[in-house]
């Protein structure tokens, strides 16, 4: 099963950039977006063979997620836990026969870490959610979680250490999750890769340079790890300052 997640920074913006052409190319089984900052009825175009589903946030233009799939998943349900977290479509849950997929676009912890307290907030109540998802059947996690959790996964580390997306706590939150018993699906097959980023800052002509994060997962629970052929991430793809990674998973 092909499972592709990218984060569009616009599904309106990225349909103009060759999302569809994309789709075409990618033949995935599903493809999860994030940053879709949209309601349905606000695009109009064809996928032929995929179902939809969207959690759109409630603030217009902003936010999102979305999943296309071309195998009908057992339910889809939107949000998690309690009214906080569900105002701004950050998550969407497909059951399969034998695993949930959750499609997730983690909040921001913004400039000057304004957010970071309700970041901290957020990550536990989602790893929370997840172990109890995985306790049921496994979960395979994907989308942009806003976090390099290595130095590795980061361009320039020591510049970083204290903006948001690298701070010791967002990093510690990931490795807590991993811990939980999920694995980096990527990490777990390219244990040294370097320099292999999922997102560029549109400034300084960062992309140019691969000066980037790996902040787009997939991250599987442990158990379905042996059944993970294939995590890669498809830098060559533009469209959006983030790029699409990948799944195989035997299922």
């Amino acid at each position: 099963m092909k499972l592709v997640s990218w984060n569009v920074n616009g599904l309106r913006a990225c349909l103009g950039k060759g999302f569809l052409d994309f789709c075409g190319f990618a033949d995935a089984d599903v493809i999860c977006l994030q940053e879709t900052k949209m309601k349905p009825e606000q695009a109009d175009f064809e996928l032929p063979g995929y179902t939809r589903y969207w959690n759109s946030a409630e603030k217009a233009g902003y936010s999102g997620t979305a999943v296309l799939t071309r195998r009908e998943p057992l339910s889809v349900t939107y949000g998690f836990g309690d009214g906080e977290h569900n105002h701004e479509g950050r998550v969407i849950t497909a059951e399969f026969e034998r695993f949930y997929l959750v499609c997730c676009y983690t909040p921001n912890s913004q400039d000057g870490l304004r957010r970071l307290e309700y970041r901290m907030v957020w990550e536990d109540a989602f790893r929370a959610y997840l172990q109890t998802l995985d306790r049921t059947k496994p979960v395979v996690l994907c989308g942009d979680l806003n976090v390099a959790h290595e130095e590795i996964d980061i361009k320039n580390p020591a510049a970083n250490r204290r903006n948001a997306g690298f701070t010791d706590e967002e990093r510690g939150k990931m490795t807590e999750l991993l811990a939980a018993g999920f694995t980096d699906s990527f990490r777990a097959l390219h244990p040294d890769a370097a320099e292999a980023y999922s997102w560029w800052s549109y400034r300084f002509h960062a992309r140019d340079r691969n000066a980037g994060w790996r902040i787009d997962y997939f991250i599987v629970s442990n158990r379905l790890m042996d059944r993970v052929s294939r995590a890669d991430i498809w830098n060559e793809v533009q469209g959006s300052d983030h790029c699409p990674v990948l799944l195989d998973l035997d299922v």
